[in-house]
């Protein structure tokens, strides 16, 4: 496999990835159930609420 094939391959498994994490956390967030992420070292419990505010913060850019 080329370098430039290896690339692409990385390329499509990081975004497929992404689109399954995103998947997950939206289908916690309708069925109202909490996720755990880690934020500045530590673990933290976010609720079904909190959920929208961590992905409008990550679509931002922030």
């Amino acid at each position: 496999m080329t370098e430039e094939e290896m690339k692409n391959l990385h390329s499509k498994i990081d975004t497929g990835v992404k689109a399954a994490i995103a998947a997950a956390i939206e289908r916690h967030r309708k069925l109202g159930r909490s996720i755990s992420i880690m934020q500045d070292g530590k673990v933290v419990i976010l609720n079904a609420n909190e959920i929208v505010a961590i992905q409008n913060q990550q679509d931002s850019g922030k």
